[in-house]
């Protein structure tokens, strides 16, 4: 008889041997392999179908249907699609459950179709006390408390399931793989399991996944390529800010977020999201504003900075949503340009109410509040700063200026600096500048 098939299989990153090793030589994980014998490869394996001209393929349109929460649609594109497969993460307590647990009993509440919440984690009665207290409680939202995949896919298949969400990917197992509930072999065999139900049946499913420390779905990479969409909660679980970004989404676009607040009937959508992110107190020295855009949103934010003289060892340089490599250019540039000795200073960045700053536009208001917090001197809280600063000391244009501009008319701003007035008609006064020697000058 022929020898069966065999390999080894790491359970950190998916890296396969044709023997068994005490280290993987890819992530360095120790005791990681497991065996994966003849009949678990024909299980991993997919159907094949023929080749199509792409002139004889039939184009399908996508049913989106909301999910009762501004914010959640804003960030899937317009709504949920049916038949969709999407994957949500976050660190623990940042609200992944109770926000699909709410958007299930609102759903099966306005459309009287049937919702399927499957848990690994939670029994059911403790899924209904927070049903109850999330006001989401539905004859139409059913419990099921499993981790068996066959057992998942019979009851989905006995009954006509609208949406089922899965919490969590981790807790469930195949049978038809040997290796412990969430090893790689076990979720990417039941993420395909998923993908193939909701193809064929028109189900969408949403999937819960635990996070690593280092931030990432815990799992192989392979899960988020075979989802649909990819969702990732932001914020500090302590504080009652959530911020949901997708960073991938096949039916819309990836740039759009959604502003959650935590009260206590869980997660709400944001209705003043700029409110969240600066503050109309009084002017102080190291405070300046600035306006991102995400997507086709405008925040008004507020950039705070602390430079405080050194007199020993090296200075210290902190970030807290802001980039650090971006900071020390910025820091070099001011000590060459304006000649301000930041050599011997500390200097520590925070970007008020826990977002992250992921474009350029915001490097002007950052200048502004570490010269501010130099010199002691406060910037008026009626004024705010857009625009990118190279490294030869320019500041540069950014696009969807009205946009900002109009997001700063709501809130009462009366004067902004900028690199170039804006075509059209605003009520805030407008001041150029192209150096950024200039900002001393208009301060």
């Amino acid at each position: 008889m022929a020898k069966p098939k065999t390999f080894f299989e790491c359970q950190h990153c998916g890296m396969r041997s044709s023997k068994w090793l005490g280290k993987c030589t890819n992530c360095g994980a120790w005791e990681s392999f497991v065996e994966i014998k003849d009949k678990e490869l024909k299980a991993l394996q997919t159907t094949h179908t023929e080749a199509l001209p792409i002139t004889q393929v039939q184009t399908e349109n996508l049913e989106k249907f909301t999910s009762f929460e501004p914010e959640l649609d804003i960030v899937l594109g317009g709504g949920i699609v049916s038949g969709g497969l999407y994957l949500i993460g976050g660190s623990p307590g940042v609200g992944k459950s109770s926000l699909l647990l709410k958007i299930s009993g609102y759903i099966a509440q306005n459309t009287q179709k049937k919702i399927l919440y499957i848990s690994g984690e939670e029994s059911p009665s403790q899924i209904k006390a927070r049903a109850q207290r999330l006001e989401c409680v539905s004859e139409y939202l059913y419990l099921l408390n499993e981790i068996d995949l066959e057992q998942i896919k019979t009851h989905l298949l006995q009954e006509n399931f609208m949406m089922c969400v899965v919490d969590s990917i981790q807790t469930l197992y195949s049978p038809a793989i040997t290796s412990a509930p969430g090893s790689i072999s076990q979720v990417r065999e039941i993420t395909f399991a998923l993908m193939r139900l909701a193809k064929e049946y028109n189900i969408t499913i949403f999937i819960i996944g635990h996070i690593t420390k280092e931030g990432s779905i815990a799992g192989p990479r392979v899960l988020e390529h075979m989802v649909d969409c990819v969702l990732y909660f932001e914020g500090d679980p302590s504080r009652e800010l959530r911020i949901l970004r997708a960073f991938k989404n096949r039916f819309g676009a990836t740039s759009d977020i959604g502003i959650f607040e935590f009260k206590n009937n869980g997660l709400v959508s944001a209705k003043n999201a700029s409110k969240l992110f600066f503050s109309e107190k009084p002017s102080r020295a190291g405070s300046a504003i600035s306006v991102l855009l995400e997507g086709s949103r405008a925040l008004v934010i507020e950039i705070q900075a602390l430079v405080s003289e050194n007199n020993f060892g090296n200075p210290k340089r902190s970030c807290t949503g802001f980039d650090t490599n971006r900071l020390n250019m910025l820091l070099a540039l001011l000590e060459r340009k304006i000649e301000i000795p930041l050599n011997r200073y500390d200097v520590f960045i925070n970007i008020a109410g826990g977002i992250k700053i992921n474009e350029t536009s915001a490097d002007l208001a950052v200048i502004a509040a570490i010269i501010s917090s130099f010199r002691n001197r406060p910037l008026s809280n009626k004024t705010a700063f857009i625009g990118e600063v190279s490294l030869i000391g320019d500041i540069r244009e950014t696009h969807n200026i009205d946009t900002r501009l109009k997001e700063l008319e709501n809130y009462g701003f009366q004067n902004v600096v900028l690199t170039k007035k804006p075509t059209t008609k605003t009520q805030i006064r407008c001041f150029e500048a192209k150096e950024v020697t200039q900002i001393l000058e208009w301060m």
